[in-house]
C-alpha cells in the first residue's frame, strides 16, 4: 500500500482519513472489486453506489452517458442517466464486511435511498451499519429517474422531508450520518440546516445538476439518444466546480458542520479550492471514469506539495482559509481598482483578440498600433476581459495606487 503522508491526514467529523480523497457514489463504486482497486491505489475512502431496497427495480438504458468535450477532446461536462445499484442488499452487506476486514484503515461509506417511507430508510441504514460500514450517506439528491418516482431530488428539494428522513435514520444508527444535498434548489442552506436539525453529522454537496446535454444536429435527437429519445440527466465534470464551490462555501458560512465537497474535482488544485472554502474532504467520480483511479497518485502528491509550499502544516490548516474573503456584492471595494497593463510585450503575437473583445464587450480601451497592443488608461474601466482572453498572458491586471488617477 502507498505510504501515508501525515500532512494529508484529515478528519470529517469523527471519520479519520489518510488523505482527503474519496470515491463518490456512482459508476466507480458499483462493485466491491472497484472499491478494492481504489483502496490499493491509495484512496482514503469510498462511498458505495446507492443501495436501494430489493423491492425497487433498477433497469438501466443504453447508452446512458453524454459528454461535452473541448477542441482537444478533453472533458468539460458530463451527463449521466445511470440509475442506482443493481446489486441486492445482501451483496453489499457481504462486500462491506469483507472490504472493511481487508482495509480497516480506509473509510467505507454506504449510500442508501428508499421511498418516502422512513421505515425503508431505517431498514437499509441498520443493515449497512450491522455489516460494518463506517458511515451512512442518505442520497436525497439524485436528479434523474428517481424524482419521477417521488424520491431522490424530489425529496431533497423539500427541507421538511429531509429533516424527517434524517431524523428517522438518526434514531436507528450510531455511526456517522451524512446527507448528500441536491444543487437543484434555489437556496441550499435551508435544506442543509434541515439535515443538521434532523441529526446529520456531516453534509456532502453537491450531487449532479439536472441538465440536457445537447442535440445531435444531424439526427435532431436529444443526447444521450436512447432509440431516438432521451431525458434530463445529472451534469458533472469540470464545468460544475464553480457551482459546487459556491454551495459548499454558502453552507460553511452559515453552519458549523463538517463538509465533503463534490463536483468537478479533476485535479489536486480543485480539491485545494474546496478545502479552502470549508470542506474537510472531497469526493470524486467523473474524473475517475475518464482517467482511472490512478489519478490519486498525482492528487495526493500535488496537494502535499502545495501544503508544504504554502507552509500549511496539514489539510486542516487550509480548511476555510478563503471564506473570510467571500461576502456580498455590496461589500466589495469600489476604491481598489485594477487596470490592464502590458506586462510582457515581447510575447504579443498581435492576434487582436483583446482589441475585438474590448471594442464589442468592454470600453474600447485597447488598440493595435504598429502591431503592438496599446491600452488607453483613460478609457480602461478595469473589467479584466482582455487579460482573460489574451492567449499569451501579455495583458495583466495591476492594482492602481490609492489616490492615483487613471
Amino acid at each position: 500500500m502507498p505510504a501515508t503522508d501525515s500532512s494529508l491526514k484529515t478528519s470529517v467529523g469523527t471519520l479519520s482519513l489518510n488523505n482527503p480523497f474519496l470515491l463518490s457514489s456512482g459508476p466507480t463504486t458499483a462493485s466491491g472489486r472497484q472499491i478494492r482497486h481504489a483502496f490499493r491505489l491509495g484512496w482514503a475512502g469510498a462511498v458505495t453506489k446507492t443501495i436501494v431496497p430489493d423491492t425497487m427495480g433498477i433497469d438501466d438504458v443504453s447508452p446512458r452517458f453524454a459528454a461535452w468535450k473541448g477542441q482537444d477532446a478533453g472533458l468539460l461536462g458530463f451527463e449521466n442517466i445511470e440509475l442506482l445499484s443493481k446489486q441486492k442488499l445482501s451483496y453489499w452487506a457481504g462486500e462491506i464486511a469483507a472490504i472493511k476486514k481487508e482495509y480497516p484503515d480506509r473509510v467505507l461509506i454506504a449510500s442508501i435511498m428508499a421511498s418516502p417511507d422512513p421505515t425503508e430508510w431505517q431498514n437499509l441504514a441498520t443493515a449497512v451499519q450491522n455489516a460494518g460500514a463506517d458511515a451512512v450517506e442518505l442520497n436525497v439528491s439524485c436528479p434523474h429517474g428517481m424524482p419521477e418516482q417521488g424520491i431522490g431530488a424530489a425529496l431533497g428539494q423539500h427541507a421538511g422531508l429531509v429533516r424527517e428522513l434524517t431524523h428517522a435514520v438518526r434514531g436507528v444508527v450510531g455511526i456517522p450520518l451524512i446527507v448528500k444535498l441536491t444543487p437543484n434548489v434555489t437556496d441550499i442552506v435551508p435544506v442543509a440546516r434541515a439535515a443538521v436539525d434532523g441529526g446529520a453529522d456531516i453534509l456532502s454537496a453537491i450531487n449532479t445538476i439536472q441538465c440536457l446535454m445537447g442535440i445531435d444536429l444531424n439526427t435532431l435527437e436529444p443526447l444521450p439518444s436512447v432509440a431516438g429519445c432521451s431525458t434530463y440527466g445529472g451534469y458533472s465534470g469540470p464545468a460544475v466546480k464553480p457551482i459546487g464551490l459556491r454551495m459548499i462555501s454558502e453552507i460553511a458560512r452559515e453552519l458549523s458542520v463538517p463538509l465533503m465537497g463534490i463536483g468537478g474535482v479533476s485535479r489536486w488544485q480543485d480539491a485545494a479550492e474546496y478545502i479552502a472554502v470549508g470542506a474537510s474532504a472531497v469526493q470524486v467520480c467523473t474524473e475517475v471514469m475518464w482517467s482511472g483511479a490512478g489519478i490519486i497518485r498525482d492528487m495526493t502528491r500535488g496537494l502535499s506539495g502545495y501544503l508544504a509550499e504554502k507552509h500549511f502544516a496539514d489539510v486542516g490548516a487550509l480548511r476555510g482559509h478563503a471564506l473570510p474573503g467571500i461576502g456580498t456584492h455590496a461589500a466589495l471595494s469600489r476604491t481598489d481598482v485594477s487596470l490592464a497593463i502590458i506586462d510582457f510585450p515581447e510575447r504579443c503575437i498581435s492576434c487582436g483578440r483583446c482589441v475585438t473583445a474590448c471594442r464589442d464587450g468592454g470600453y474600447d480601451a485597447v488598440s493595435l498600433e504598429e502591431q503592438h497592443v496599446v491600452i488607453d488608461k483613460n478609457r480602461c474601466n478595469g473589467c479584466g476581459l482582455c487579460s482573460l482572453l489574451c492567449p499569451e498572458g501579455v495583458i495583466v491586471m495591476q492594482a492602481r495606487v490609492h489616490g492615483q488617477g487613471k
